[in-house]
């Protein structure tokens, strides 16, 4: 009983920190609330839950913010090694309009097609980078 206890703990300290990095990154992007929501897959107006997760409080325990909190950091991750040296180009290119998606930002791709925009930016920051 101790140890399914102390794993409960663990994991809600990493949901924790996994909301908190999430929440800086879209502080990078310069992400708008309705945006950030968005891209979490919550109501845009639900912003009680972003509050929550920008303190620190655990991320939600369904697979799909769990999967798109993940691939939010490897877009982030793509983006870094793929700008190594141009940070700020690297926290602007989500909100910068992209031939590769009819023009539209990748932020308003996500927005438009929920998780399989997502997957659309993922894979193509994957591409670019030989990944």
């Amino acid at each position: 009983m101790g140890n399914a206890i102390k794993h409960e703990a663990n994991a809600s300290e990493d949901r924790g920190a996994l909301a908190r990095m999430v929440m800086t990154l879209f502080d990078h992007w310069k992400l708008s609330t309705e945006e950030q929501a968005a891209l979490l897959g919550i109501a845009a107006n639900n912003r009680a839950a972003l509050a929550r997760y920008r303190k620190g409080e655990p991320i939600g325990t369904s697979r799909d913010q769990y999967e798109r909190v993940g691939h939010l950091l490897g877009i982030h991750k793509n983006l870094r090694l793929l700008f190594p040296r141009n940070r700020d180009l690297a926290y602007r290119w989500m909100t910068t309009r992209n031939k590769a998606f009819d023009n539209l930002t990748p932020v308003e791709i996500i927005k438009e097609w929920g998780f399989a925009g997502l997957l659309m930016v993922r894979g193509y920051l994957d591409k670019a980078r030989g990944a």
